[in-house]
């Protein structure tokens, strides 16, 4: 009989997945526990403290959303701050913009980035050989104080946990007043912000956050299967454009055109999509 997985990351529900051959990865970092294994309808897999953080069948409805659509609707990025994320999905497809001069992924677990350097290969590979990327090993929120980033990106990316243990820090107000201190005029910030139906209070909070942080913010939408609960919520917040505009929409479907970008979830019509929310999702609008 195959060995399980099972995600219990809501009181009362549950997921299983079916283990292909041995675990790949089952040990403890400084920070976290780390398992890696194959999956018989998700393929590869990685876990934190037992809660699903990218499967190598869907990663693209996550990694290319938070990416794709702010990138190309503001149309200039050339500097990119990655917050966690250190499976480097985020990074591989922010890399394939070649208006971008500098990628500076920050996760605190070195060890993540390790293990998925070499059991993600076929996600990351071109993004660790890309000179343009920059691999800190940090806080993100000590990282985003430094002098050097003050008003140095045009995109800052928050692929973060959800609000417990070291990733509250990542949610209070002091780091969305760092976020905005880092921005560019015109710069854009993405977070994961959970999936609505499990999690509404997550959405709900995060958007009072940025409506008080930013002159603009938003929420909008992807489907990621392997995150449990249908929508996952990715919220946004600017400084001087607004995203999901009709001028905005088809500002990125002329650039998606015209760079060939290569994706697996994010199309033009996707992308127009995102922003309609269903009416239970408007309501948790603070």
């Amino acid at each position: 009989m195959a060995a399980t997985f099972k995600e219990r990351l809501y009181r009362g529900y549950a997921q299983a997945m079916e283990i292909v051959g041995k675990p790949l990865i089952d040990e403890k970092s400084p920070y976290q526990r780390i398992q890696i294994f194959d999956t018989t309808l998700n393929g590869r897999v990685m876990t934190l403290d037992g809660v699903v953080q990218i499967t190598s069948r869907d990663e693209s409805a996550y990694a290319e959303m938070l990416t794709h659509l702010p990138m190309l609707e503001h149309g200039k990025v050339k500097s990119v701050m990655i917050v966690g994320g250190g499976d480097l999905s985020i990074a591989e497809e922010a890399l394939k913009h070649r208006s971008v001069k500098d990628v500076v992924l920050v996760d605190i677990d070195g060890r993540v980035v390790e293990l998925c350097k070499k059991h993600f290969a076929a996600v990351n590979a071109k993004a660790f050989k890309d000179k343009r990327l920059t691999v800190e090993i940090a806080d993100a929120f000590e990282y985003l104080s430094r002098k050097e980033c003050k008003s140095r990106f045009d995109l800052i990316v928050g692929d973060r946990p959800d609000p417990i243990g070291p990733g509250q820090a990542l949610f209070g107000e002091t780091f969305y007043d760092r976020i905005k201190r880092a921005l560019r005029p015109g710069g854009i910030a993405t977070f994961q912000t959970g999936v609505p139906f499990y999690q509404p209070s997550e959405v709900t909070e995060a958007l009072a956050e940025l409506k008080r942080h930013f002159p603009q913010s938003g929420l909008y939408l992807t489907v990621v299967p392997s995150y449990i609960g249908g929508f996952m919520a990715l919220s946004w917040a600017g400084k001087g454009r607004r995203l999901g505009t009709p001028a905005g929409i088809k500002k990125a479907a002329a650039a998606f055109k015209r760079l060939k970008l290569k994706t697996d979830y994010y199309t033009p019509a996707i992308h127009a999509a995102a922003f309609a929310l269903p009416a239970w999702i408007e309501r948790l609008k603070p």
